[in-house]
């Protein structure tokens, strides 16, 4: 695979939350538990839900601090996630601000020479960057302005992903280029994406799939007595069915030879049933 590096809408990607409350807040408002994160940077893949468990989104949300959390959203779906949580907020924890971060644009370089290509492009970010464990993030002072540097791709592939100031994306965009680091599209991207078998919201899930049925159970946390929106009716579909899993779910599909081009939304029939293809 070819070192890629995507580029994202400028506006609400990143929605910073602060306040005495966040953790309380955050606990409440996601799948799985913000309790796993303690050390500053620490990373943690959710689903936002619906109160009847439908998946309103995925995202990752960063620890930075007890009182401030940084989540970053996809951008399709920002202007719906802020208006959700916000109202989340006012009812859950009206001490706490909720600030969406059109001020910055994400960058994402991935591949095996990503992070060679990187610190080639932009030295000043090697420092900070060069420990990130992955599944971490860090906020450097550069002299361009602060950028928040993580480690959590959604390629399959190892790499960084920046948080420049917009006004500074098109300028960070050409010294990468002049780095060797290639242009690569969304929709090369998604191949990526499939290759390791991550999922995609608006085709694997949305509000009308739960976590359960989409292979992402790994992703909630049903065990601890924590409280968080669309959890009742998750436990509900889980007792519903012997395997605990609701009345769909995922699998990979493998195309024999000569069997044609598989597209989404195809219809696949089989002996226990029939399905439709997602990704």
């Amino acid at each position: 695979k070819m070192v890629t590096y995507l580029s994202f809408r400028a506006d609400v990607l990143a929605i910073d939350v602060e306040g005495a409350q966040c953790r309380e807040f955050l606990r409440y408002a996601f799948a799985n538990n913000v309790d796993r994160l303690r050390l500053p940077g620490k990373a943690l893949y959710s689903c936002m839900l619906a109160e009847d468990g439908g998946v309103l989104d995925d995202l990752i949300v960063y620890y930075m601090a007890e009182d401030f959390f940084r989540v970053i959203v996809n951008a399709g779906t920002a202007d719906g996630d802020l208006a959700w949580l916000e109202a989340l907020r006012v009812k859950k924890a009206p001490g706490i601000s909720l600030t969406p971060r059109r001020d910055l644009a994400m960058i994402a370089v991935q591949g095996p020479n990503a992070r060679a290509r990187l610190w080639a492009a932009l030295p000043e970010l090697r420092e900070a960057s060069e420990p990130l464990g992955v599944f971490y993030g860090a906020s450097v002072p550069t002299t361009f302005g602060d950028t928040f540097i993580a480690r959590t791709g959604y390629t399959g592939e190892d790499g960084y992903e920046l948080l420049v100031p917009a006004a500074r994306s098109a300028q960070t965009w050409g010294r990468l280029a002049a780095a060797g680091v290639r242009p690569c599209g969304l929709g090369a991207r998604d191949t990526l994406r499939l290759e390791a078998g991550m999922n995609l919201y608006g085709q694997d899930m949305n509000e009308s799939v739960t976590p359960l049925e989409s292979g992402l159970a790994w992703t909630v946390d049903l065990k601890s007595p924590r409280d968080f929106v669309g959890k009742a009716a998750l436990l509900e579909q889980a007792a519903a069915t012997s395997t605990g899993a609701g009345p769909r779910a995922m699998l990979g599909l493998v195309l024999p030879p000569k069997g044609g081009v598989l597209r989404a939304h195809q219809v696949v029939h089989t002996a226990h049933g029939d399905g439709e293809i997602t990704s």
